[in-house]
């Protein structure tokens, strides 16, 4: 089984997806947060090794996890989210209940469009990155971290989130294979087999566009349940104005499909 961190004694389980992908660790500030009210389980994800990673092999990593502990219920952010999704459309009733925090894209128009809102939102110090990108050149990975920390939040209480090493790789070996899924028309089409609830939340100032991921889910998922926060970036959990709110939906949410 792929690493997990464990936190809490008592109460219905929450596992935590980790975006990236490639990049563990950075939610467990939230996991934190939970732990007083759930059992909370925070999966690493595989790092990339001898064969490439895949949509299908992390579905299976996650899978395995899952099976372990009683009803859990699923939390995923970006990437994550989509892994969650993944999961629960392969493995239908695996959980009780699925959380989508800030979404990754499933279209070509969504992508565009976070492209141009990263674009339009690019601070100096993102440009200057993409700038000696271009010229070959390749910036610490920490240095891209930041800037982009600092686009994708609003008014976040901490400087940057916490996690492991960036696994550039495994998150091009990985990223690639949800593009592929997505060109074949695989997903979004493969999670029409989900049936637990699920709830999406989302920042207004997120790049990822959260109203055209929605409407791209709703088609094969007509229950799931959206809300949007104004002045609000990509991980609500950091943000001063709604942190509160949004640990609070996530609450209620947990005890009722945990039931």
């Amino acid at each position: 089984m792929i690493p997990v961190r464990r936190y809490g004694q008592s109460g219905p389980v929450v596992v935590l997806v980790h975006g990236g992908p490639g990049a563990p660790g950075h939610m467990s500030g939230l996991a934190e947060d939970l732990a007083d009210e759930f059992r909370v389980l925070e999966p690493f994800q595989r790092g990339s090794g001898e064969e490439p990673l895949s949509v299908a092999r992390h579905v299976e990593d996650l899978h395995e996890v899952l099976s372990a502990v009683p009803r859990p219920v699923v939390m995923g952010s970006s990437w994550g989210a989509m892994l969650a999704l993944a999961t629960e459309g392969a493995h239908p009733g695996s959980s009780s209940g699925l959380v989508l925090v800030g979404s990754g894209t499933f279209d070509v128009e969504a992508r565009a469009e976070m492209k141009r809102r990263l674009a339009e939102e690019a601070t100096p110090r993102y440009r200057a990155i993409l700038e000696a990108k271009a010229r070959g050149a390749k910036p610490p990975l920490e240095e891209s971290a930041e800037a982009l920390f600092a686009m994708y939040t609003y008014d976040p209480i901490v400087s940057g989130m916490p996690g492991s090493e960036f696994d550039e790789r495994a998150n091009r070996e990985s990223w690639d294979d949800m593009l592929r899924l997505q060109a074949t028309g695989h997903y979004p089409q493969g999670f029409a087999a989900v049936r637990v609830p699920v709830l999406m939340l989302h920042g207004e100032n997120d790049p990822h566009p959260g109203a055209m991921i929605r409407d791209s889910l709703l088609a094969v998922i007509p229950h799931l349940e959206y809300h949007e926060w104004p002045r609000c970036g990509h991980y609500p959990w950091v943000e001063r104005e709604h942190r509160a709110d949004f640990l609070d939906r996530v609450r209620q949410f947990v005890r009722r499909a945990a039931g």
